[in-house]
């Protein structure tokens, strides 16, 4: 434990039999107490591989998304006792390394979550194989968020996480998506209970095994979270009420 605070780590699975033993190799392990995957019903042996190395397993008999995996990582992460719960994709498109840097701010009590941006180093994002139509919708949306969400956040769209155990107690992240707008619900949530976001640079890998989103994907996605932030706006205008912003 870090001062004291149990850190669990959470690896939403999907497929990821083949870069699971490298990302659990560079996670730092005096600064986790405990690894737990959630595998989405994927179609390799990513189960069997993280039972063989001990992890804290959970399957979902049917896919429920990414949004619909992280619902299940935050609910057993509390169950086991977490303070801090940090999100890290088996597929190491994220450096597991920068764990201590993502735990940091919180286990100090400077913010309630953490988030790894692409894109604070001006160029990093596109040397680190980011798509340029992936890197400059990303900074379309992030400036639209801003503008509605009134934040000043550098990425919206980064899976590399850390919550306190008192943001997950608040949020309704069980009432979001189980897609990828998960990921802008829950920055919206923290927004409306006015929790703190510090954001730390990360480095991009785009590799042949890491997972991502195609165009027409990507589309969807961008006009889901055109959706939410019409919620949100509708929210604050009082004309009318959603439970997963209440």
């Amino acid at each position: 434990m870090q001062k004291n605070k149990k850190i669990i780590a959470i690896l939403p699975a999907y497929n990821a039999e083949k870069t699971l033993q490298m990302t659990l190799n560079d996670i730092p392990a005096d600064w986790v107490d405990e690894i737990i995957l959630v595998d989405d019903a994927s179609t390799d042996n990513t189960a069997r591989l993280a039972r063989s190395l001990n992890l804290k397993t959970f399957v979902h008999d049917k896919n429920k998304g990414y949004g619909g995996n992280q619902k299940t990582c935050y609910n057993e992460a509390l169950k086991s006792g977490a303070d801090i719960v940090i999100m890290i994709h088996p597929d190491h498109q994220y450096d597991p390394k920068l764990v201590p840097e993502m735990l940091l701010p919180i286990i100090n009590n400077e913010t309630d979550a953490v988030f790894g941006s692409r894109m604070l180093i001006k160029g990093e994002a596109i040397k680190g194989g980011m798509p340029f139509w992936k890197y400059y919708a990303n900074k379309f949306l992030t400036v639209l968020e801003n503008s509605i969400l009134h934040l000043k956040l550098s990425e919206y769209h980064s899976g590399f996480r850390a919550y306190s155990k008192k943001v997950l107690n608040t949020v309704k992240y069980n009432a979001n998506s189980n897609n990828f707008v998960f990921d802008t619900e829950i920055i919206v949530q923290l927004k409306i209970h006015n929790f703190k976001i510090k954001e730390i640079p990360i480095p991009t890998k785009y590799f042949k095994d890491a997972s991502s989103v195609g165009i027409l994907a990507g589309i969807t996605y961008g006009l889901s979270i055109v959706k939410v932030l019409g919620q949100y706006l509708i929210q604050i205008s009082g004309l009318k009420k959603y439970n997963k912003f209440s």
